[in-house]
């Protein structure tokens, strides 16, 4: 199914978005060496609750995982990049940390993540893989105007990681988003331009792009959802919901105070 909001959608959409950009920023603040994962999943119900909002993940149960995921948000660590299951493990200096949170308010779903490292440290590698998906998701952003197609999109994104130096997996990409968090059309991380469909004023789309340091190869954790990089390299991941207007295409997921300032 692929929905084109109304502008009433979209401003549900734009106040849904505003959210989930204000929650990942508050626990990125959070996040300190010692912080446990199972921590930041309580504070993750907790304002979601208090916004009378619903979790897109608690009861989220598709054919790929093991059973509902049962958390709050995804919170991967290092060699984790997708699905990270939130766990008994507190955060040491120089981790690399993904918050990915995805959230439905008012009939409209928001799904963003950002990565980034704790504390103090910041090996010159990790800093490298942050910023290749924050460089991609930006170029995705530009190309996702109307009429564009979504090979576009793909395409900008796949040749800013391509030309960083990582391979690209295309099992998982990013997808369209409305009334429900995953819908068509699929973006992949890489694509040929000129190809797919066509892009249409009110089409949400969530682009993610997310890269492995050494490999385009994926393995699955034992606890049945959190996806690791087959050789236990460090990863990244980037993403933010995007509305296709008249003109081009607006990030949703961006904290109220930025939209204010």
């Amino acid at each position: 199914m692929i929905e084109i909001l109304n502008p009433a959608g979209l401003a549900r959409a734009r106040d849904t978005g505003a959210l989930v950009a204000d929650i990942l920023q508050t626990l990125k603040s959070r996040s300190t060496v010692g912080t446990n994962l199972l921590d930041i999943d309580r504070w993750t119900r907790a304002m979601i609750v208090e916004a009378g909002a619903q979790s897109c993940y608690v009861d989220y149960e598709p054919s790929f995982g093991r059973g509902p995921f049962g958390h709050y948000i995804c919170t991967a660590v290092n060699d984790a990049v997708l699905h990270g299951r939130p766990r008994d493990y507190s955060l040491a200096d120089g981790d690399l940390l993904t918050l990915d949170l995805a959230v439905s308010r008012d009939g409209v779903a928001a799904d963003a993540a950002v990565s980034f490292l704790v504390g103090e440290t910041k090996p010159p590698e990790s800093v490298a893989l942050i910023s290749a998906t924050e460089r991609a998701l930006s170029a995705g952003t530009a190309a996702a105007g109307p009429g564009a197609r979504i090979g576009d999109v793909s395409h900008a994104i796949g040749t800013v990681l391509g030309e960083a130096g990582y391979e690209v997996n295309t099992q998982f990409g990013g997808h369209g988003i409305g009334s429900t968090m995953h819908q068509d059309p699929h973006v992949p991380n890489t694509g040929r331009p000129g190809r797919g469909y066509r892009l249409r004023p009110g089409l949400l789309l969530a682009l993610e792009p997310w890269v492995m340091a050494d490999t385009a190869e994926l393995a699955l954790d034992t606890d049945g959802w959190t996806l690791r990089s087959a050789t236990g390299c460090r990863t990244a991941h980037s993403e933010h919901t995007i509305a296709v207007t008249d003109d081009g295409a607006e990030i949703l997921t961006v904290p109220r105070q930025a939209r204010q300032s």
